[in-house]
């Protein structure tokens, strides 16, 4: 038996003796979730995080992610399954590493990797024989094969026989009840066979179901064309809602018509723009390497384009609405109602409506905000917005409501009822009727 079929017999006897130690690079809405899953399944489970806020809650089994229950959490913490620090130095006691760390685009529209650079870095420093690498951060087809395997080699160790190296990308939803990090399929793809083999069989413990892929590239590309789908066609029915409404049709009627249809069919919906850190970020990924393969992405980019242009046209629906009662937006008291970039969590990563009150604020409008998962918002570096507390008489105050985020707590026939004027760009004043109110 060779070195390489001695590092996988040992790693899945480990694996059976539930004897693994391992690691995660980066404790937040992907790693903690992640790290649960692995202490369930009867790993030993470091967290390495840069937040020392984060590592000392954690510690003190404290959950800072909503989809992670604090209970749960405190029971594995006292158990000993479950640990965090900001010492990468225990990296050299881990037989796993999965790397979940940021990968912003800067202003440039270019993927910001440095993140990942970053943590491979550390990695490399202590990586020793027998270690499996998983790299989960969302990235550019390549990322793991030119970018991560040349720095993890430069002290000799061979990938497939003295570690093993993967990708494996995330598929968070945060605020999903039905589908999550357990029950959500794992796609795998490892530098080499053994390498593929080796993950799968480290997910296969903590996860439903593993799907092995041939390589890096295809795991990369795949999350990048699952969040390039929804990118498009929400550009698609956002394009839809801009025509609809030029031409006096009511978009979210056309929407569930065509919904009946039981084939060829699926329903999106259009909304203020993009938010959360997949959607409008991994279809730039995806456009940034085409190109450097010299193939010009032309639908990604259209999409981005209108997907862009929404917070704009919400802001002109405002001013129109605000018109049509004799009343200029510039002096007007608006209230946003609703800012996490989707329902029911407290989110605010590339949140449209960061945009939108910007845009309004810019404009000359009065501008407050009410969401019961987000007490305060600063807009770069000015004076923070505090959330307003929800009532007949504060609803009323306002010349015009705008809902940019529809959470499940809010009364929306409230809202309807009391509010001078209501935008609603998400329909959650869907069968409600009124003269005041005013749909995207």
């Amino acid at each position: 038996m060779n070195d390489a079929q001695e590092l996988e017999k040992a790693f899945l006897q480990s694996i059976r003796r539930s004897a693994l130690h391992a690691g995660i690079i980066g404790f937040g809405y992907v790693g903690l979730p992640l790290a649960l899953e692995f202490a369930r399944a009867g790993y030993h489970v470091t967290g390495i995080d840069i937040d020392g806020g984060k590592v000392e809650q954690i510690r003190a089994g404290k959950s800072y992610i909503p989809d992670v229950d604090g209970g749960e959490l405190r029971e594995l913490v006292r158990q000993g399954k479950l640990t965090a620090t900001t010492d990468y130095s225990v990296l050299k006691n881990l037989d796993t590493v999965n790397i979940c760390v940021p990968t912003p685009l800067r202003k440039t529209k270019d993927p910001d990797v440095s993140y990942i650079v970053d943590a491979v870095e550390h990695v490399a420093k202590y990586l020793h024989r027998g270690q499996l690498i998983v790299l989960e951060s969302t990235t550019y087809p390549g990322t793991t094969e030119e970018l991560v395997l040349p720095m993890l080699q430069k002290k000799g160790l061979k990938v497939g026989r003295d570690f093993c190296l993967a990708f494996s990308p995330e598929r968070v939803d945060p605020g999903n009840e039905k589908y999550q990090t357990r029950n959500t399929p794992k796609v795998v793809g490892g530098v080499t066979g053994r390498c593929t083999r080796i993950a799968a069989a480290f997910y296969g413990e903590a996860i439903d179901t593993v799907v092995p892929v041939s390589s890096p590239r295809v795991a990369e590309m795949v999350k990048l064309l699952e969040n390039t789908f929804r990118s498009v066609n929400i550009g698609l029915v956002n394009e839809l809602a801009l025509m609809c409404d030029k031409m006096g049709i009511d978009v979210w009627e056309v929407i569930d018509a065509a919904g009946t249809k039981p084939f060829g069919f699926m329903p999106f919906y259009p909304g203020p723009g993009l938010g959360g850190h997949c959607i409008p970020i991994d279809p730039f990924y995806l456009s940034w390497k085409a190109k450097q393969s010299g193939f010009e992405p032309r639908f990604i980019e259209l999409a981005g384009e209108v997907n862009g242009k929404m917070p704009h046209h919400v802001v002109t629906k405002v001013m129109d609405a605000l018109n049509q009662h004799e009343k200029s937006l510039k002096g007007s008291r608006v209230l946003v109602l609703g800012v996490a970039y989707k329902k029911d969590i407290d989110d605010l990563r590339e949140s449209p409506a960061l945009d939108i009150i910007k845009l309004l604020q810019d404009k000359g409008a009065k501008v407050s905000f009410s969401d019961p998962f987000i007490p305060r918002v600063t807009l770069d570096g000015a004076r923070p917005l505090r959330s307003v507390s929800l009532n007949s008489k504060t609803i009323g105050a306002y010349d015009c409501v705008v809902i940019i985020t529809d959470h499940s707590a809010i009364d929306y026939r409230e809202i309807a009822g009391k509010a001078r004027l209501v935008v609603d760009t998400r329909n959650a004043l869907k069968g409600i009727r009124g003269k005041n109110i005013v749909r995207l």
